[in-house]
């Protein structure tokens, strides 16, 4: 098993369900933690057995930008749902951070995990 992080990743999108947060894209911050079964891959130095974590980041980037999303908990779970969708994956977590959600804060995060 490995152990895949994609730390700090920063993304564009409409979040929120104020009239200027529905107008305006915000920044989100994304990690995800991702426990994949890769002993093919390692055993035989093999690529097409490994899990492409730049394909899976990707296709995050694609739904957070195309998206829009009322609320942090919901844009987490779809993208925790997204991972999962990869059989090689058995666990997920996944921790979305909106920067000055709150007026002394300088984030406001959900975290959900998930696994097989």
């Amino acid at each position: 098993m490995a152990i895949i992080r994609v730390k700090n990743l920063l993304i564009r999108t409409y979040i929120g369900f104020n009239p200027d947060e529905l107008r305006n894209k915000q920044d989100v911050v994304i990690n995800m933690t991702i426990k994949a079964n890769v002993e093919e891959a390692i055993k035989n130095d093999d690529v097409e057995n490994s899990y492409n974590y730049k394909t899976i980041t990707k296709k995050v980037i694609t739904l957070v930008q195309e998206g829009k999303f009322k609320m942090l908990e919901n844009l987490t779970q779809q993208i925790l749902d997204l991972i999962l969708l990869n059989p090689q994956v058995e666990w997920a977590k996944v921790e979305v951070d909106k920067p000055h959600a709150l007026r002394f804060a300088e984030s406001v995060s959900i975290e959900l995990e998930s696994s097989r």
